[in-house]
């Protein structure tokens, strides 16, 4: 767990734990698969799947638009990094659509 908050705080220096483990226990056993834990931001069907699964479905919002950008801008923010790490990149997601409660 400590290396998953860790990778956030890289991002998000006041990340909350409990939202972070809540993530990681959403994610569960995609989190085994090496391929599986990382997000793609070149795979077009990967970040659909981003929008329809976690940001549509988990996080409940309805804007299809809004969750396009909310992944666009975490993927500008993340680039640098070749590895995004799918527990960063869902909570990133979350911070940029204010959608923190929904995971609290």
């Amino acid at each position: 767990m400590s290396d998953y908050l860790a990778d956030v705080r890289k991002y998000d220096a006041n990340a909350d734990e409990a939202i972070v483990n809540k993530i990681v226990r959403h994610l569960g056993i995609a989190l085994r698969n090496r391929d599986s834990s990382l997000v793609s931001c070149s795979d077009p069907s990967e970040l659909a799947r981003v929008r329809e699964k976690w940001c549509m479905k988990k996080l409940g919002e309805t804007d299809e638009a809004k969750c396009d950008s909310a992944i666009e801008k975490v993927c500008e923010a993340m680039s640098a990094d070749r590895s995004k790490s799918r527990v960063t990149f869902y909570y990133l997601v979350a911070k940029q659509l204010s959608k923190e409660s929904v995971l609290a």
